[in-house]
């Protein structure tokens, strides 16, 4: 409780350093730069806000509104958005690096700690439900697993072994490596890879199309499924650690798995590997034509669908430059995942952990 004071203490001082500087810069910029540092003040203020709002709720035990992280989401981008557009306005606002690898365009270094306080208030949200089954080794059931699918869709090892890694980079992604959680921003996708009813589903389904091969090539990891797969029996399987991570990959990213060399040769950066992973997640489609395109990175996307759900997941989302666009190559959609680098980071260095044992 102490440290939750101290939190919203530190956002407050944070707000009052920020408030008079706002005011003398007006004093040296023209009209469009002025607009642009006033839209910044206002988003900042509104994160402020939100932030409060939803401590305060939790702290007082009141009901969270329905998806209760989505209001803080739109304003986190609202925020990081018009500071963008205020650094193309005053390139001189442009500040230094920050622990969360956003770019320093993007980012002003001297509000961390609320986003800090963004990330401890989803944690909260998003704890999983009392009913869930965690795993004591989930960071290695998700590399064992992928390894397995991987040789039982006929991968060399040093290839299965990438799909071990890579997995666990999508664990990152979906859920910064935290197992059974639910989502603040949607009440359909839920579990240790985010997956919906009918995706899991699917992913069961096929699960059991390979089970007997991959219980042939590795009775250990069959037996360890036959005990989660009882122990699920008559409950949400995505709210089970080991059979949302099995099934979300085979619904999702099986398939793919068998383009890895090709992959690896194409993406040698880990990270890269990762990313791609990741938009067979947020863009299935385009992302499997793009592979198939024998031209991966410079395929290009121009639905305004998929556009959109590329924002709706932090990818062009901050700034009108950025949202202005209509179309991008997967090699600028790649670097445009900078948000995710941080989370893939985490994942390699538990895969060497991993690995090291």
């Amino acid at each position: 409780m102490l440290a939750r004071r101290h939190i919203i203490a530190a956002i407050g001082a944070l707000g009052l350093l920020l408030m008079t500087p706002a005011a003398s810069r007006a004093q040296t910029l023209n009209a469009k730069q002025s607009e642009a540092a006033a839209a910044y003040d206002r988003a900042l203020g509104d994160f402020k806000s939100i932030l409060a709002e939803r401590r305060s709720q939790i702290e007082a035990k009141q009901p969270l509104p329905n998806l209760p992280g989505q209001a803080l989401y739109l304003a986190r981008v609202a925020m990081i958005s018009t500071y963008k557009d205020l650094t193309d306005a005053v390139p001189s606002r442009i500040g230094k690096p920050n622990k969360f690898g956003i770019p320093p365009a993007y980012f002003d270094a001297a509000i961390e700690p609320l986003v800090d306080e963004y990330a401890n208030l989803f944690e909260i949200m998003e704890a999983p439900p009392a009913s869930a089954q965690n795993s004591a080794t989930p960071f290695e059931d998700v590399v064992n697993l992928a390894a397995a699918i991987a040789r039982a869709k006929g991968l060399a090892p040093a290839d299965a072994d990438a799909a071990g890694r890579i997995s666990l980079g999508l664990f990152f992604a979906e859920t910064n490596g935290k197992q059974n959680v639910r989502n603040g921003r949607s009440n359909t996708y839920m579990g240790s890879f985010q997956t919906g009813p009918s995706e899991d589903r699917n992913g069961h389904r096929k699960w059991e199309a390979i089970k007997s091969e991959i219980a042939a090539a590795n009775p250990e990891l069959s037996a360890r499924d036959d005990k989660e797969e009882a122990r699920a029996r008559g409950t949400d399987h995505r709210f089970n650690h080991w059979t949302n991570v099995r099934d979300g990959l085979m619904n999702a990213h099986a398939d793919v798995f068998r383009d890895i060399p090709g992959i690896v040769k194409t993406l040698p950066d880990p990270i890269d590997q990762m990313k791609l992973f990741e938009l067979i997640q947020i863009i299935p489609t385009p992302t499997r034509s793009a592979l198939r395109s024998g031209d991966l990175l410079n395929y290009r996307v121009s639905s305004a669908t998929i556009m959109k759900h590329l924002r709706n997941n932090s990818i062009f989302a901050f700034g009108q430059a950025d949202r202005a666009r209509s179309s991008a190559s997967f090699r600028e959609i790649l670097a445009a995942m900078w948000l995710f680098k941080r989370k893939f980071e985490k994942a390699m260095a538990k895969y060497s952990e991993i690995k090291g044992r």
